[in-house]
């Protein structure tokens, strides 16, 4: 079977897995990962940017070499090619569990209950929810759904249109890494670097494509580009900025402004500034809306692969 439909085939599978799924509870890939990158780094760290590139290196470099294993090994047998291919796309892809997380806090504002909704928070985003009143914590909930419609959907089928089963990973790899060590805390300022700049490399096709999807998919997108084009440039994240500011103009929401992340106060610019604040019920119009933009990215990978097929199909003729 062709390249190009193998992935077809497999991402949409991969995709109605996480729906139907979601992520699993316990000896979740994404976890296993995450304890062989903390044992590689109780190993080699050290306040060195060089060390840090040896970390990121070696995390990532094993699991592209793990993907291009894998797909060498089953590239005679294209149900074999589906199913791997199927598998890592459920396993690097969080959508379901990012929208069924957002709708739990939602559910928990709607019913008055402050505590449970802060309770809660963490599981979606790094933020202090103690700091958050109810409007700030749907703000929080509206901007996690937004950055990670990037990272945890679309960032991946990009790179696995790009690259296969090898990409998928590699990405997932990368975007896990970044929340591992690419902050800027003491311990991780120097080592985190090349996680954190890899991070935004990989990162920048799927935020911008994301972006456009919004722009496309969104309730209001005269809104969604006007937001984009006039904010995106202010925020502090190179990829997080499109993305958000995007979701900000199609929802008709205000994003950004004054954040906290460990005791330690932000202030980011307003997205959107003439937009309303955020409400409760935003987040539910947030979830759809990155419903849609990873079924639109399904398609448009899909089509990139076909394209990229066609592309070494005819060097070889």
């Amino acid at each position: 079977m062709r390249a190009d439909r193998v992935f077809a085939y497999g991402a949409a599978a991969g995709l109605l897995g996480d729906l139907l799924l979601g992520d699993p509870r316990r000896g979740h890939p994404v976890a296993a990962f995450g304890r062989a990158a903390a044992a590689v780094e109780r190993t080699l760290w050290r306040d060195h940017r060089g060390w840090g590139a040896l970390h990121t290196a070696v995390c990532v470099g094993g699991a592209v070499a793990l993907g291009a294993v894998g797909e060498t090994y089953v590239r005679r047998c294209a149900a074999a090619s589906v199913a791997l291919t199927g598998a890592a796309t459920w396993a690097v892809v969080g959508g379901t569990s990012l929208a069924r997380e957002a709708g739990i806090i939602a559910r928990a504002l709607e019913a008055g209950d402050v505590e449970a909704a802060r309770a809660r928070l963490p599981h979606l985003c790094g933020r202090d929810p103690q700091a958050l009143d109810a409007d700030g914590i749907a703000r929080a909930v509206v901007e996690s759904v937004a950055e990670n419609t990037s990272d945890a959907v679309v960032g991946a089928l990009v790179w696995g249109a790009v690259a296969g089963v090898p990409g998928l990973l590699g990405f997932r790899a990368v975007n896990t890494l970044d929340a591992m060590v690419g902050h800027k805390s003491p311990r991780y300022r120097r080592y985190g670097w090349a996680s954190a700049r890899l991070d935004d490399l990989a990162g920048w096709p799927g935020a911008r494509l994301t972006a456009v999807l919004a722009t496309a998919a969104g309730p209001d997108p005269r809104g969604a580009l006007h937001a984009w084009r006039a904010d995106a440039r202010r925020h502090p994240s190179p990829n997080a900025g499109p993305v958000e500011a995007s979701f900000a103009g199609a929802l008709g929401v205000r994003l950004g402004g004054t954040l906290s992340y460990g005791g330690r106060f932000e202030h980011r610019p307003v997205l959107n500034c003439g937009g309303r604040a955020v409400a409760t019920e935003d987040i539910d119009r947030a979830v759809r809306l990155s419903r849609r933009v990873g079924l639109l990215a399904l398609g448009v990978g899909v089509a990139a692969r076909a394209i990229i097929a066609a592309r070494a199909r005819g060097r070889r003729s």
